[in-house]
C-alpha cells in the first residue's frame, strides 16, 4: 500500500504551527491512543476539517476515508483540496456505494492489518446542527473483523471554525478528547450478528456524546440532512408563489 508518510508529515510539521495558532487545540486522552499496533479512531464529525485536526494532535498518522469528490474536483481549487486530503492520511471512497466503497472498506481494513490507526466518523457525514447522530455499524463491523480497539474521540468547536459552507476556516479555539478503548474480540463475520453490531456502536456513540458534550439524536444524519432539504425547497416553492401571487395582484 502507497502511504504518502513525506507529505504527510510535511503536513504536520509545516503547517502545525499555523494551526496551533488558529485552532489553539487542547487535548485531553492521548494515553488512550496505543504507542503501536491497529486502532480505529472514531469521531463525531462537524467539520471538514476534523479530518486535520485530529492528525495534528495525534502522535501517529492517521489514515481516513474521504468523498471522492475532494479528489477530483476540476481547476486549481479542485488540487488544493486533493493535496490537502492527501497529506492529512485521507483516501478517496465513493458515497454512491457499489464497488468503489467495498474498495474503501477493504483499504481500511489492509491499514488495520499493517497496525496503523484507521480514524472514521460514524455518523457518515457532518453535523446539520451541532448535534450528535445516530452511528452506523461499520466501525463495530470493522472492529469484529480486525479485532482493532475502537477510540472514541470527541471534538469541540471545529464547526465554528469553520461553519458550513466555509471553505477557509478561521481562528477559534477546538478541542480534541480521546476516550477509553472499546475492545471486542476478533469474530468471523459469519457470526458477527445485528445486534452485536448495535450494541458496540450504540456504546461508542455514547462515550463519543459524553466527550464532546452534544445532545444524541437517535436518527441517521442523513434523514435529518434530506428532511432539512425537503423544508427549504417547499419554502423556496412558497415564496415562489407568494412572489408570482404579488406579481400577478399588481398588475
Amino acid at each position: 500500500m502507497k502511504r504518502p508518510f513525506k507529505l504527510y508529515w510535511f503536513y504536520v510539521h509545516a503547517l502545525g504551527g499555523l494551526a496551533t495558532y488558529a485552532f489553539t487545540p487542547h487535548v485531553t486522552g492521548l494515553e488512550n491512543v496505543p504507542r503501536t499496533g491497529a486502532a480505529i479512531i472514531a469521531a463525531n464529525h462537524l467539520a471538514v476539517i476534523d479530518d486535520a485536526v485530529i492528525p495534528l494532535v495525534t502522535p501517529r498518522m492517521v489514515h481516513y476515508m474521504a468523498k471522492e469528490e475532494y479528489f477530483t474536483s476540476p481547476g486549481i481549487k479542485g488540487a488544493f483540496k486533493k493535496f490537502f486530503f492527501t497529506s492529512a492520511g485521507c483516501f478517496p471512497v465513493a458515497r454512491s456505494g457499489g464497488s468503489k466503497s467495498l474498495g474503501a472498506l477493504e483499504h481500511a481494513r489492509e491499514i488495520l492489518s499493517k497496525g496503523e490507526l484507521f480514524g472514521i466518523h460514524p455518523e457518515g457525514t457532518r453535523s446539520p446542527d451541532g448535534r450528535l447522530y445516530k452511528g452506523h455499524t461499520g466501525v463495530a463491523r470493522l472492529a469484529y473483523e480486525t479485532g482493532a480497539p475502537i477510540i472514541p474521540v470527541g471534538i469541540i468547536g471545529t464547526n465554528i471554525a469553520q461553519p458550513i459552507g466555509s471553505v477557509m476556516p478561521h481562528r477559534h479555539h477546538v478541542e480534541v478528547h480521546f476516550g477509553t478503548p472499546i475492545t471486542v474480540s476478533r469474530t468471523d463475520s459469519a457470526h458477527v450478528t445485528h445486534d452485536m453490531l448495535r450494541n458496540v456502536t450504540d456504546r461508542l456513540m455514547k462515550a463519543i456524546s459524553e466527550l464532546s458534550g452534544q445532545t444524541y439524536v437517535d436518527e441517521y444524519a442523513q434523514v435529518e440532512k434530506a428532511r432539512l432539504r425537503q423544508e427549504h425547497e417547499r419554502a423556496a416553492q412558497e415564496a415562489a408563489h407568494r412572489r408570482h401571487a404579488a406579481q400577478h395582484f399588481v398588475e
